[in-house]
């Protein structure tokens, strides 16, 4: 029994455990079926061991050597997998503006953090992609035990992960991979490949581009370290069912002929945007992160535009560019509103 099933199964018991709203809405009427589904993990229907499989069946869709779902976003991921592979005293190499989250594993591990920077483009504004050279440097004179790589970035920009694995490998060293924006690479041949089967350890963000819920997560392993005991350090014991289970079927949905049918039609849809608005430049490496400028506006100016005359909001903006980003669930006539204020620019 998958853990779908056990939320869709009616309690016929009386209930004297936790959690305490017993199953039944009284607080916050918004959220009337959430209280039904939010069942405890000592369930008569043992919804540990579903979890487990639903899990197991993930690996194999990923093609790694585990999958864990995460509740607490990818920074609870994040740090779980440097508490897994890194000791007291030893080094980290991460880059100065990564997520805060970096510095935070890093800090709880009771490691130390050597940091490098990232070439910026002076045209869109943006970071660009970690190079392998800049990182050997670091790795000759430290002795560096885990690297943390963030591809995609914010506007989307992917790191060449194979290389810098290979590069991990020459000096012993771990790679974590800060995948928080690329879930949907695995889904589509017409988005970057995903460092879900290449990094030691991969994170993923359901809820930023997959159509999950805030704050679900994916942490991939390919590594023998201890990753479900780190987790276990830094996870709360009643796990959110109805986060769990929608972890669940958000990944059964991508893997299906319908959740990939919906992929392709969203980047042919932006991939059409594009080609209509010759008036705009547009950058990056992955097309969900609609990064763009128009030669009359500054980052700024443009993105002040949108939400003040076309009611649309962007994501993140610069001095130089805009970055509108898209996921599963942009359709098609959100896509056709933008480009027409894009057009009218």
């Amino acid at each position: 029994m998958n853990l779908i099933t056990i939320l869709r199964k009616k309690c016929n018991k009386t209930l004297f455990t936790t959690p305490s709203h017993g199953q039944h809405y009284f607080i916050f009427n918004k959220f009337r079926n959430f209280y039904k589904y939010d069942i405890s993990e000592t369930d008569f229907y043992n919804p540990q061991e579903a979890l487990e499989k639903a899990e197991d069946k993930a690996g194999k869709i990923y093609g790694t050597k585990s999958t864990l779902f995460l509740t607490n976003g990818s920074s609870s991921g994040i740090i779980a997998a440097v508490l897994a592979c890194v000791k007291q005293n030893e080094k980290v190499l991460i880059w100065t503006n990564s997520h805060p989250c970096h510095k935070n594993a890093v800090t709880l591990a009771g490691a130390s953090a050597v940091y490098y920077e990232l070439p910026k483009s002076e045209e869109w504004g943006v970071p660009l992609a970690t190079s392998v050279e800049n990182l050997e440097n670091h790795f000759k004179s430290n002795k560096i035990k885990a690297l943390i790589v963030t591809s995609p970035t914010y506007e989307g920009i992917v790191s060449d992960i194979s290389a810098i694995k290979k590069l991990c490998e020459k000096y012993g060293a771990y790679l974590i991979v800060d995948e928080a924006h690329g879930a949907l690479y695995p889904f589509s041949d017409m988005l970057p490949k995903s460092a879900v089967k290449i990094a030691d350890f991969t994170i993923q963000s359901l809820h930023k581009t997959a159509g999950g819920l805030n704050p679900t997560a994916l942490l991939h392993s390919n590594c023998n370290a201890d990753i479900k005991y780190s987790l276990s350090v830094i996870n709360t014991t009643s796990p959110s069912y109805p986060l769990l289970a929608s972890i669940e079927a958000n990944i059964n949905f991508l893997n299906s002929k319908r959740g990939r049918k919906k992929l392709d039609e969203l980047i042919q849809n932006i991939n059409s945007l594009k080609k209509r608005c010759g008036n705009c430049e547009f950058f990056g490496d992955d097309i969900t992160k609609i990064l763009v400028k128009h030669k009359d506006y500054t980052g700024f100016e443009l993105s002040e535009h949108l939400y003040e005359k076309e009611n649309i909001e962007d994501e993140k903006t610069n001095s130089k560019s805009t970055m509108l980003l898209c996921g599963i669930g942009t359709d098609i006539k959100n896509l056709k509103r933008l480009e027409d204020a894009l057009r009218r620019l």
